[in-house]
Order: C-alpha cells, then sequence, then structure tokens
C-alpha cells in the first residue's frame, strides 16, 4: 500500500515538473501598437523582434503600424493591444480626460527624451524666429502632437494671435510649399523630409524646434496596460531589457537597422528612412537633456511641469497626475540603459 502511494505520489510530482517545464517554455504573446507607419524610427522597435531578443526573452511580440500617438494610447486602453509607442501629452491627456476608465496606458520608459515637435516654414515667407508668427497662418492636422501644445510654445515665445488651417496629414507640406499656409507645425524628422520630397531645399526650409525655444516638453514613451502591468510585470521587464538590446545597437549603426524596416514594408525609400532615423537620433533620442537624465529615465520636477502645461493647453477635464502616467518601476539597470552612443 506504502508503495503504491509512493509511485503515486511520485506520478503526481513528475507530471508537475512537465507542467512547469512546458509552461517555463511558452512564451507570452505581446501586441504592440506603434503610433506611426513602417519609417526609419520603428527599427528601435523592430530589431529587437529580428535579431530575437524579445524571443530569447520569453515574449512573442507583433508590432503593427499606427496612426497617431492617439490612436496607440486608445487601442491599449481597449486591450486591442498590451503596449505600445506614443506621445506622453497624448498619455496625460487620455488620462486627464477619462478619469474614470479602467484600464489607462502607463509609460513605462522615455524614448524620444524631447518632444520632436517644431514648427517649420520656407524662408520665403520671412519667418525667422517665434514671435514671427504672430498673425500668420498655420497649418495641421487637427490631432498633430505640435499643434496641441503650439499654446505652450506660444505662451513660452510670447507669440500673438495665428490662424489655424486642418488637412489630412499627407497634405500638410504640400500645402506649405504651395503657400496656401505660412507654416506648419509636425516632427522635424517627418515633416522636414517630406518637405524635400515635395521640392524644397533643406536650406530653404526655417525649423523652429520646440525643444530649442523653452519648451521641454518630454516625447514619445513606451506604453503598458495596466492590465499586463497586473497580471505579467515579469513580461513587461523583460521587453524593456530586450528593446534596450535591440536599441543601443539601432543607435549604433542605424543605416543596418533599416533593413528591418524594409523587411516590414517592401516600398520604404532606404536612403530616405536611414536619414529620417538618424535626425530622429540627433534631435530626441541623443539630445543633450536625454545624455544628462540618462535614457529611459525622467526628471520628476520636469514631468510635473509638463503635466501642468498639458493641463492648460490641452483644457483636460481634470488635471494631469503625474504619478499616475508614469512607472519607472520596469527600467532595465542602469548598465542595460547604456544605449547612447557617444559624442
Amino acid at each position: 500500500m506504502q508503495k503504491r502511494t509512493f509511485l503515486q505520489t511520485a506520478a503526481v510530482l513528475a507530471l508537475a515538473s512537465t507542467a512547469q517545464l512546458v509552461q517555463a517554455q511558452q512564451t507570452t504573446p505581446i501586441k504592440f501598437q506603434l503610433d506611426w507607419r513602417f519609417e526609419g524610427p520603428a527599427a528601435l522597435f523592430l530589431q529587437p523582434v529580428a535579431k530575437g531578443y524579445f524571443k530569447a526573452a520569453g515574449l512573442d511580440v507583433t508590432v503593427d503600424s499606427g496612426n497617431g500617438s492617439g490612436g496607440a494610447v486608445q487601442r491599449v486602453a481597449s486591450g486591442t493591444y498590451d503596449m505600445g509607442f506614443a506621445d506622453l501629452a497624448a498619455v496625460m491627456e487620455f488620462h486627464a480626460n477619462n478619469p474614470d476608465a479602467q484600464n489607462k496606458p502607463v509609460a513605462v520608459m522615455m524614448v524620444y527624451n524631447n518632444t520632436p515637435a517644431s514648427v517649420m516654414a520656407l524662408k520665403k515667407s520671412g519667418i525667422a524666429k517665434p514671435a514671427d508668427l504672430a498673425g500668420k497662418k498655420l497649418g495641421a492636422p487637427v490631432f498633430d502632437a505640435g499643434r496641441r501644445a503650439f499654446p505652450i510654445f506660444q505662451k513660452a515665445n510670447g507669440i500673438g494671435n495665428v490662424t489655424w488651417t486642418a488637412m489630412d496629414p499627407p497634405l500638410r507640406e504640400t500645402m506649405l510649399v504651395r503657400g496656401d499656409v505660412d507654416a506648419i507645425t509636425g516632427f522635424t524628422f517627418t515633416s522636414l523630409l517630406n518637405l524635400e520630397a515635395r521640392g524644397a531645399k533643406a536650406a530653404d526650409v526655417v525649423v523652429l524646434p520646440y525643444a530649442d525655444f523653452g519648451v521641454k516638453l518630454y516625447g514619445n514613451v513606451i506604453i503598458a496596460s495596466p492590465k499586463l502591468i497586473k497580471e505579467n510585470p515579469a513580461a513587461v521587464k523583460a521587453f524593456l531589457s530586450a528593446f534596450a538590446k535591440g536599441a543601443k545597437e539601432v543607435l549604433a549603426n542605424p543605416a543596418a537597422s533599416i533593413e528591418h524596416v524594409k523587411a516590414r514594408d517592401g516600398i520604404v525609400n532606404v536612403p530616405l528612412e536611414t536619414r529620417r532615423l538618424q535626425l530622429a537620433i540627433d534631435t530626441v533620442i541623443n539630445s543633450p537633456d536625454a545624455r544628462a537624465e540618462g535614457f529611459g529615465r525622467v526628471v520628476p520636477g520636469r514631468l510635473s511641469l509638463m503635466a501642468s502645461q498639458v493641463s492648460d493647453a490641452f483644457n483636460t477635464k481634470t488635471r494631469v497626475n503625474p504619478d499616475d502616467v508614469w512607472n519607472p518601476g520596469f527600467l532595465p539597470s542602469a548598465a542595460e540603459l547604456n544605449v547612447l552612443p557617444k559624442k
């Protein structure tokens, strides 16, 4: 009788051990939503997929293109996606306008330490500095991050009233070149290259980056759903570690990483997207602020100021609480976050 009990116990233990082994070998699926199309900066996420870094960390990550930060935040909030990439201002706005929402996405890593938003104009317009925008006609899609944050830029630089014209994203740069508007807002690494594609020479474009004119807003962050954070915090931590490993390679050799973007969208212009990625690295990823604060991190005082500015500029239903939108608890070690190339 004792022998039979022993054998039964051994069998149960063997089955349990096998089940644990199978569970350990299983990967966690993560659906990831980009903020925009498969362009140069998407290499930051496609590199660790292609190199198997996510897989080695026990994750099965699928990366999908997007159509704006607001959409990325909404899709993570709805549970359609587990994680995403979005402008921090859009995350703040969602929190403040949906205080009762059950699944408000949380920022878990800073990627664009400075907002890529800028005002761009052609030199022939006579616009050379922020004050010159007073009385001018500006154009941008209504959901454009630069347009939404323009009141902050306007206040910081004492700019008088401006008039806005809305359009679909593909028409923004075309309307500037045609003279339908005097200036546009947009991400520098997107609109500047789009202007060149429409016949404008880089030397003829005036770029007024928000970050250079008193607006220290943070830019894009990696976001995660509270559901994922609660149910599988290890997966969030594993994702960020694998991402950092891939990001370090992308920043060290941007040209080589564009092949992974090309693999996802065969019609991309490789030289153009290589330039776009390098421009993003130089202006918002490996910026002086990023080197001072450290990749992936934020400074509490700067985050609080941004929360206050977004609350005012976006006229949110409630005030943004910076502690609700940012959770640094899953960041990799300092050694892993040492990804920025030396200047």
